[in-house]
């Protein structure tokens, strides 16, 4: 089956390319062939690395298959790590529902979008590079917020959190775009992970510990007020 490779990745994977065929090539054209195990050990492990760096940036298309009305979508791959109420300060201004998905470096790093809307605001925030595990990476470590309004006016505000081994956030929405649960909002390049914040009275289908597909798994119900 053809691997999609996300058009974050493209210019890496030709970079990496080139630096491992200009570390490779020597071995093979100069080492005394009596020493052949050394390219041969060497030359395995940089497929291997590459392999893996090719994984990480891979862009699979997905159709979520359910019912989109009210629906809340897992905006990344990962595990459930943080499920509880919390005060959100940046633009709510109001107690929330904090649902967070921590991405390792072997899950699908690309962001879709958790609810179908309108944007209405998108801020990038500098900060630190904490394990994006940890609590308090959500407000201190480098993250980008976006907010979007359903169709039914209810805000759910998204962010995007680097962790130790992220050092770049891509955020593509905008405020006045359109939002949907199929398509892309951004890419955090290596681990890191992905905050929701959803209205009190939402109902939640995931618990700590569970596993995500970005795309594909309902997280929650809103309940828009009559």
């Amino acid at each position: 089956m053809r691997v999609k490779i996300h058009r974050e990745g493209t210019n890496t994977l030709i970079l990496f390319l080139v630096a491992l065929l200009a570390i490779n090539a020597p071995l093979w054209m100069y080492l005394d062939k009596s020493l052949v195990f050394i390219p041969i050990i060497i030359t395995s492990a940089s497929v291997v690395f590459y392999m893996l760096v090719v994984n990480f940036f891979r862009s699979p298309r997905r159709h979520f298959p359910g019912n989109q009305t009210n629906a809340v979508v897992a905006s990344a791959d990962g595990k459930v790590v943080a499920l509880e109420e919390v005060m959100e300060n940046e633009y709510l201004h109001t107690r929330c529902i904090q649902l967070s998905v921590f991405m390792s470096p072997t899950n699908v790093h690309a962001n879709w979008f958790p609810v179908n809307g309108e944007v209405v605001y998108a801020k990038h925030h500098p900060g630190r590079f904490m394990a994006a595990y940890l609590p308090k990476s959500s407000t201190e470590n480098e993250r980008s917020t976006v907010v979007i309004r359903t169709p039914e006016g209810q805000l759910v505000l998204m962010r995007q959190v680097a962790g130790a081994m992220a050092r770049r956030i891509v955020t593509y929405a905008q405020p006045g775009d359109e939002a949907s649960v199929e398509d892309h909002m951004g890419f955090i390049k290596f681990g890191s992970r992905v905050d929701l914040y959803l209205p009190l009275g939402t109902t939640i289908n995931v618990k700590l510990g569970d596993t995500t597909m970005g795309g594909i798994t309902q997280v929650g119900l809103l309940h828009p007020h009559k």
